[in-house]
């Protein structure tokens, strides 16, 4: 059973950034995906961006250009940088890693607000 960590959330202002990290409680090397997900307050869980074992990426329309999500497989760790971060990116964000199961982490919190 894989656990993982998220940190990084905070409350920036708009046009800011954020890192959050995914620490996982083993290898994450062969696993098949390993991803982000948010959800906002009164609306549906919504996948943000995944990295697959082969490097891969999958991002959201709504992050295109503005998130990266990278994997350091030394570490155990999934990131995601944010840049250039809106109000309507509000959420609490939740690590993702797809085995034979799907795991998730408890998530962290994301403000963007002045």
């Amino acid at each position: 059973q894989v656990q993982l960590v998220e940190s990084g959330g905070g409350l920036v202002q708009p046009g800011g950034s954020l890192r959050l990290s995914c620490a996982a409680s083993e290898s994450i090397f062969s696993i098949n995906a390993m991803g982000w997900y948010r959800q906002a307050p009164g609306k549906q869980r919504e996948r943000v961006a995944v990295i697959h074992s082969g490097g891969s990426t999958f991002y959201a329309d709504s992050v295109k250009g503005r998130f990266t999500i990278s994997r350091d497989n030394a570490k155990n760790t999934v990131y995601l940088q944010m840049n250039s971060l809106k109000p309507e990116d509000t959420a609490r964000y939740y690590c993702n890693a797809e085995t034979t199961y799907s795991f998730w982490g408890q998530g962290t919190q994301v403000t963007v607000s002045s």
